[in-house]
């Protein structure tokens, strides 16, 4: 019998705590916990479907039908919900209003088949009034978003599973290979930062000279710096072209004509003014945030991630402190306005807003998505200040940035006055008079309005170093004279674009419409996961790994991986979601093809060769090649007075970026004395050889038997000629000793890794002798009479005694720490070593279990637990990320997937979407 309540489903467990006390008890919510089915795997395809659905869970010749199956770890899930639908008489789906939000409510519908009503229920913001007021307006499920996102879900598979093989067989195999990938809009990204990188690559210095000094009117100096000589202009970086090549006509300084300049303005020593302009100006408060400018915002002014920026962003939101995070629109509501322009006014005057409110427009196209910008929620905005005791450190920076954004963009326009001075000095060079120009600008806002609360950062330009920072001028009339000291000839070179930071990608990727704002941070996550890019500081340097495959898809796939096809393909996905388009036809023709594009299809199957070892081939000079294998880069070298005998292989360091490795680096790696296989000493307890070497893993010292001749380099240590190895008299004496030689097999050299604080360059006997003799016998436990060793492993380095091991902090302690130390390690519990308490940080009760929230350090790094479900912090997120009610989600998240799978057979999956249930 029904009991009346209605069953609200929401996303987020987070959600769920608060949108209960809002709506009351007639109301049960609970969490999907994100999606509850995707495509299934091959395993999971039954074998009657296997013809149909086999390749990609698609029947691509049936309307590009998906099959879809409840995931693992969301049986428990679905059991639940269904439970709660038994005695519910109203179903309100409350999945966010997005194209993933609406794709999950289809979901749920099409997993729980409801026999009650079912209804939409959609809200921007987790307060009491905006869920009050979802439940009175509900809507129905908007279809054409749902056709969008399986479209885009469909293509996805599609693309990445006929274009990731290619690259597995002729990019990477084995380990490296397998983590690689391509995906619609995760290979334009990375082509995007392997383009800039190749821009760094050919890009050609410019050196330039040019004269600064200091003006000086009575007490009073600022800086100026030449601008012309005898009317000329006189060179800037931005004069000169990628090529190091002058775009115009201009004076180009060397040292020797600065210098003589410098010392000729020197010997007058003062300027005259001979023009003064001034120009008022005033700048406008940028726009509410979007998805994609809030992200650009957390990396520059926070030096957040933008998958970090999204996450402290998304509990914000589902604490109620500010609206939905994912949006393309830079609109405000009329009540967000008023609080915005009245927190201005309580806050800097009457002054700080315009007359009439600022109304800001979006350039979306898909008006369904385009809801209000992100903004502080309620009608009323909460202070930063008002708000810290509620939120951690990161949220609160977060929202301290997104109150002031919102506040600033209905201030008034901030107003300024730039002042630009010229000062002339003739001054005699080389027996002729030449009239040398100074110039400095100085800017003063005469009413700063909105920078009160706010002003955007930027992304670095090459261009920053042309400019003088703003500074003020003294009162300066035309004909002044003002006294010049300080006169410095100055050196510059013009520099390459900087690199991307992932700031100034998301804005790259959003200005040429490739991806969804919503999915940036993900996008960038997994080129980074991949290995096609790393972080050098907030900079992104590709890999030579991502070289090679962006060069696969330029030139098997060029269509795919063309900036203005990915973006059309979103401009359709759009189309799709507004209805303007069908979802089977569009798909048919990407897949197989029409007279405008070729097809996926016919792109795959008509491949032609593929010469992997040219693929992943750079040249670097006319003798040597960058070549990407499968351990990783390296330089192969042809010896020019022997072209015909084998290449030498050179190792490349890993922190050099592909824009450093210039033919004169190339070969100064490939002159560098070979630092492995350096003789360290003899062992004295038994004579062999003790060698230290550069391998595939590390560095590394082993013990070698002497072999006369063997030839040692006395300064370096090196080993300059290996002893000659002997043959067997013949094949018939040596097979018959090959069973002899199995059981008398020589055992293998003791070898030893090095320390991280060690080097092949600067390890001595002693110390290597040491790493041998580990494990290190610390001492004996008293109490059991077991012995302690102290040695390193996978982990790190650690403590045995028996099957228990201890963690310790550093490498060093494996030779210096005492029994009496390990004693005190073993009498501390099992996690924490050191610390008071094995806990790292400690929460309120678990909701469900009842039991105390720990975050605890473990073999695999720091996880958290509610004594009964573990679950790792995510790569990323460090313990002081980590807040009780994220403590909350993780746990529920982990409790809800279940335990890992067993490998039994395929369980029933969900029957195959049928057309006919959506449409």
């Amino acid at each position: 019998m029904a009991t009346g309540k209605k069953l609200v489903i929401v996303e987020s467990p987070t959600k769920m705590k608060s949108i209960q006390g809002y709506l009351g008890d007639e109301y049960e919510v609970l969490s999907s916990v994100g999606h509850i089915r995707d495509l299934a795997s091959k395993k999971d395809i039954p074998a009657d479907k296997k013809t149909a659905y086999g390749k990609y869970s698609i029947d691509i010749d049936n309307d590009f039908d998906p099959y879809y199956v409840v995931n693992d770890r969301k049986t428990k899930t679905v059991a639940e919900l269904k439970r709660a639908l038994k005695t519910a008489d109203e179903v309100l789906l409350a999945t966010d209003e997005d194209r993933e939000g609406e794709a999950i409510a289809w979901h749920l519908l099409e997993v729980l088949k409801p026999k009650v009503p079912v209804h939409r229920m959609v809200f921007h913001e987790i307060t009491k009034d905006a869920i009050r007021a979802a439940v009175e307006n509900t809507r129905e499920l908007d279809l054409a978003l749902v056709d969008a996102q399986e479209t885009r879900r469909v293509l996805d598979r599609l693309y990445g599973w006929d274009v990731s093989p290619v690259l597995w067989r002729k990019v990477g195999s084995g380990r490296e290979g397998a983590a690689l990938s391509a995906g619609r809009v995760q290979s334009a990204a990375t082509r995007m930062v392997v383009d800039r990188e190749r821009e760094r690559m050919a890009f050609v210095t410019a050196g330039y000279w040019d004269v600064q000094a200091l003006a000086v009117k009575a007490a009073e100096s600022f800086t100026t710096r030449l601008a012309r000589l005898d009317g000329a202009p006189v060179a800037r970086g931005t004069d000169f072209d990628d090529r190091g090549q002058l775009k115009k006509v201009v004076v180009v300084l060397d040292e020797a004509k600065a210098r003589a300049l410098a010392a000729a303005i020197e010997g007058v020593g003062e300027a005259s003014v001979t023009a003064l302009e001034s120009k008022p100006g005033t700048r406008s408060p940028k726009a509410p945030f979007t998805t994609s400018t809030l992200q650009q915002e957390a990396g520059r002014k926070l030096s957040m991630s933008a998958k970090h920026a999204m996450s402290v962003a998304q509990r914000l939101y589902e604490k109620g402190f500010i609206t939905y995070m994912r949006t393309d629109s830079v609109a405000l509501s009329t009540q967000a306005i008023t609080a915005a322009r009245e927190q201005a006014v309580s806050l800097y005057g009457e002054q700080a807003v315009p007359l009439n409110p600022r109304v800001y427009r979006s350039n979306s196209k898909n008006a369904q998505e385009a809801h209000e910008a992100i903004r502080p929620s309620g009608e009323q905005f909460r202070t930063p200040a008002s708000v810290s005791g509620e939120l951690d450190r990161d949220e609160e920076r977060m929202y301290d940035l997104i109150w002031k954004r919102t506040v600033a963009s209905q201030m008034a326009d901030a107003k300024y006055e730039t002042t630009t001075v010229t000062l002339a000095v003739d001054a005699p060079v080389d027996g002729a008079v030449q009239r040398a120009e100074f110039t400095a600008s100085g800017t003063v806002y005469t009413f700063k309005g909105f920078l009160e609360a706010y002003e955007e950062g930027r992304d670095e330009k090459r261009s920053d170093a042309d400019k003088t920072d703003d500074q003020s001028l003294p009162l300066l009339a035309v004909g002044d004279a003002l006294r010049l000291e300080r006169i410095e000839p100055k050196d510059h070179a013009t520099t390459p674009k900087p690199r991307y930071t992932e700031a100034s990608l998301v804005k790259a990727l959003e200005e040429k419409g490739i991806g969804r704002p919503s999915t940036f941070a993900s996008i960038i996550d997994v080129i980074l996961d991949r290995g096609y890019v790393t972080k050098r500081g907030q900079a992104l340097v590709p890999s030579w790994l991502a070289f090679s495959v962006v060069r696969l898809l330029e030139e098997h796939f060029a269509d795919l991986i063309d900036y203005d096809f990915t973006a059309g393909l979103e401009d359709d996905l759009d189309a799709i979601a507004r209805g303007e388009q069908q979802r089977t036809a569009w798909l048919r023709e990407f897949y197989f093809g029409s007279d405008a594009q070729p097809g996926l299809r016919n792109i795959v199957e008509n491949l032609g060769e593929i010469d992997a070892r040219e693929l992943n081939a750079t040249r670097i000079s006319d003798t040597i090649t960058l070549r990407f294998g499968k351990y990783g880069p390296y330089l192969d070298v042809i010896d020019p007075a022997d072209p015909d005998a084998p290449p030498r292989r050179v190792n490349i360091p890993e922190e050099l970026a592909p824009d450093e490795l210039t033919p004169e680096k190339a070969q100064e790696l490939i002159d560098a004395p070979v630092a492995g296989n350096r003789v360290l000493g003899e062992n004295p307890e038994n004579g062999k050889l003790v060698v230290v070497k550069d391998g595939r893993f590390g560095p590394y010292v082993e013990e070698t038997e002497p072999e006369d001749p063997t030839v040692v380099d006395e300064a370096t240590g090196e080993i300059v000629e290996e002893a000659p190895k002997k043959k067997p008299a013949s094949k018939t004496a040596a097979a018959s000793k090959t069973s002899t030689a199995k059981k008398d097999a020589a055992p293998k050299p003791r070898t030893a890794s090095l320390f991280k604080s060690m080097s092949v360059d600067t390890i001595d006997l002693g110390t290597a002798l040491r790493l041998l003799e580990l494990p290190r016998t610390v001492g004996i436990d008293p109490e059991s009479g077991e012995p302690i060793t102290a040695q390193n492993g996978r982990y790190g380095p650690y403590l045995k005694k028996g099957a228990d091991s201890r963690t310790l902090d550093n490498e060093q302690l494996i030779f210096d720490i005492d029994l009496e130390q390990a004693l005190a390690i073993y009498a501390l519990p099992k996690y924490g070593a050191r610390r008071a308490s094995s806990a790292l940080a400690e929460f309120d009760d678990d909701p469900v279990s009842g039991k105390p929230i720990r975050v605890r350090d473990g073999r695999f790094g720091a996880y958290v637990t509610d004594g009964e479900t573990n679950v790792t912090i995510p790569r990323g997120q460090t313990v002081d990320d980590i807040t009780y009610e994220i403590a909350v989600q993780m746990i529920a998240e982990k409790r809800a997937k279940g335990p890992a799978p067993k490998r039994t057979p395929a369980r029933k999956a969900t029957n195959a979407r049928k057309a006919s249930a959506k449409k």
